[in-house]
């Protein structure tokens, strides 16, 4: 099986919006297979740097090709961000690129299980060399916690009776495999949008729970605040509604001041200035970019800047 090639989501507009110092030090969260990573080290001058992450062995073993002293990437989850800088002597970078969420080769690498168009072990890890698998966090978890799991983080209409489903097969041994599960949520599944296999709300919930997504990513983003200069700005790319909210809630609860009781007797002007201003209006992919990336549709940019302290 031949894994298509990875397509960067937004690529000119994620770069344009960090408005790179040729001389500043930037961050790239999300290596994936290097696509932002190569765009602004195009733009950086000599003096630059960029330190880019990435969990997955699969991309920081692709990160090699590029051999240009002004990079460094770290296998690392990005939630690793403030103590990996701290190791390099870094404490204040002027930007942030954040694309969340996984990435063309592990959706199409069989082996990986992410996808129920392949029979394979249902692994779902990015990182493989560390972590519970999907298989083995089905074989210990509750109906209750299968439940919660795929409601919250695939909104499953059917999230009860997949996780009965699932711990009945478990009487039968293992759920091991990714066409053991897919077969198990069609039968699960009374009806479904049309277009829409009945098992992907159930695989993108067990991805986002074997990987800690959302974890992940509530726990990057003061990191990357406390982090940046002033005028540095933070630019986070979603591809789902959970990791959006995240974002948005949390760009705006920081670009305003902080909210105290109605009668308490303090100056506005006294208030704890907001640490980021928002910049522009969500970004989305244009209509000929999702023409050629049908997985670009779901794609929304959000973009802060660094203020005064």
């Amino acid at each position: 099986m031949s894994v298509a090639a990875h397509i960067t989501v937004l690529l000119n507009e994620a770069v344009e919006a960090l408005a790179i110092r040729p001389e500043g030090v930037y961050v790239d969260g999300t290596f994936g297979r290097g696509g932002h990573s190569r765009a602004i080290l195009a733009r950086l001058g000599a003096g630059g740097r960029l330190i880019a992450f990435d969990r997955d062995p699969v991309a920081v073993h692709a990160g090699q090709a590029v051999q240009d002293p002004r990079f460094e990437l770290v296998h690392a989850p990005f939630s690793d961000f403030a103590a990996a800088l701290a190791e390099r002597g870094v404490e204040r970078v002027d930007g942030v690129l954040l694309d969340l969420g996984v990435s063309s080769p592990q959706l199409d690498e069989a082996g990986r299980g992410m996808s129920f168009r392949f029979d394979a072990p249902l692994d779902m890890r990015m990182d493989t060399t560390r972590g519970m698998t999907a298989a083995e966090w089905l074989a210990e978890a509750s109906v209750a916690d299968i439940t919660q799991v795929l409601r919250e983080y695939g909104e499953e209409r059917f999230a009860y009776e997949i996780a009965k489903a699932v711990v009945a097969a478990r009487a039968g041994g293992h759920v091991a495999t990714t066409g053991q599960l897919a077969a198990i949520v069609e039968k699960a599944v009374r009806t479904r949008e049309p277009g829409q296999h009945p098992a992907t709300r159930t695989f993108q919930a067990l991805r986002i729970c074997v990987n800690q997504e959302l974890e992940e990513l509530s726990l990057v983003l003061p990191q990357v605040v406390a982090a940046l200069a002033v005028g540095g700005r933070l630019v986070v790319i979603s591809f789902h509604s959970l990791e959006d909210r995240i974002v948005k809630r949390f760009m705006r609860d920081e670009s305003r001041p902080p909210q105290l009781p109605a009668r308490l007797p303090v100056r506005a002007a006294d208030l704890p200035k907001p640490r980021l201003g928002l910049v522009g209006k969500p970004v989305r992919p244009s209509d000929a970019e999702v023409a050629a990336n049908a997985r670009s549709r779901s794609a929304v940019m959000r973009i802060a800047e660094r203020m005064e302290a």
